[in-house]
């Protein structure tokens, strides 16, 4: 049995939420603050946590923010926040979802389906995880990228990106299924969220980023991560 951790200052939401994801066959547990949450995430070791945005003390980014410093564990953000820059705030933070309030329970079970079908099946997929390119080292278990030895730091949402791209090393990836993985099955997101990501990206791996050699623009369709290795 998954279990999800329902963190929200709401006891009317988490106790609707509670009771609607134990009738679908999950185990749940609920927090009113981060902090509670953050205890719950040690003690209980959930698959997903479903994390409310406003709460008083330490709030959802925060908390977020905090989850990925320790742990790869699929968060969804529920929040009635709906603009682009809070949604790219969540995903910057290394969410896997953003879900605006109020939103359809049945929308989000599928949700949290997809979620956690997608972290299945990355984690069953990745039996390699460390890649060498040139100077170019990428360890995906430590969430690591290195050229030389020097670190390159990487949003988590730029990171998922780059691992997709690594992940299909030398084919291309179609800005669809980039879309997909990255964000999941958010809103609003099109083609140029992936374009600004990518540029992101070139900046920060590329020696010249107007004149990309690794991350290479497929036209019309995506990008592909070009090693020099076939």
């Amino acid at each position: 049995m998954k279990k999800i951790l329902v963190v929200d200052d709401d006891p009317d939401i988490w106790k609707i939420l509670g009771t609607f994801l134990r009738e679908s066959g999950y185990a749940v547990f609920s927090a009113a603050s981060a902090v509670e949450g953050l205890r719950v995430l040690f003690n209980e070791r959930p698959n997903l946590i479903l994390l409310d945005v406003m709460m008083p003390g330490m709030d959802g980014w925060e908390m977020a923010a905090r989850v990925r410093e320790l742990s790869d564990v699929p968060m969804i953000m529920v929040s009635a926040k709906d603009s682009e820059v809070d949604k790219l705030r969540g995903f910057n933070l290394g969410i896997d979802d953003y879900v605006t309030k109020p939103f359809s329970l049945m929308e989000l079970a599928a949700r949290i389906e997809a979620v956690l079908n997608r972290a299945e099946k990355a984690r069953q997929s990745n039996t390699q995880r460390h890649y060498v390119f040139g100077d170019l080292t990428i360890d995906l278990d430590r969430r690591q990228v290195m050229r030389a030895e020097h670190p390159i730091d990487l949003t988590p949402t730029e990171f998922r990106l780059l691992q997709c791209l690594v992940e299909n090393a030398n084919t291309a990836v179609s800005e669809a299924r980039l879309r997909e993985t990255v964000w999941g099955a958010l809103r609003g997101i099109d083609s140029g969220y992936v374009r600004r990501y990518i540029w992101f990206l070139r900046r920060k791996l590329e020696v010249d980023p107007s004149h990309p050699q690794l991350i290479r623009t497929v036209r019309n369709y995506g990008y592909r991560l070009e090693t020099g290795q076939s």
